[in-house]
């Protein structure tokens, strides 16, 4: 996997195209919002399925029924393709 920092237009273009993602600093982040605190957990266990593959692993807070996503490499010090690559994973959950 390419752990490379991507360029600010890069970065720029992949926000665009997808708008639920956000930057925070040198981070890209998301909330999600689920019926319950089971569905919450069950969404968290399939993304710790997936990074685990990617050996690539969130930053996350879960409280109820909300899962806050943080995505960054700090190995790079900020946003690589890998990064791009986990939020396009777990947008498809």
């Amino acid at each position: 996997m390419n752990r490379q920092l991507i360029n600010s237009e890069t970065l720029e273009a992949w926000l665009t195209a997808h708008p639920q993602w956000s930057l925070e600093g040198k981070s890209l982040y998301k909330q999600h919002k689920f019926a319950d605190f089971s569905a919450a957990w069950g969404f968290m266990n399939r993304v710790a399925l997936l990074a685990e593959q990617l050996n690539h692993h969130p930053d996350w807070c879960n409280s109820y029924s909300r899962v806050e996503i943080t995505l960054t490499t700090h190995d790079a010090g900020g946003i690589t393709s890998l990064d791009l690559q986990l939020a396009e994973a777990i947008d498809t959950f």
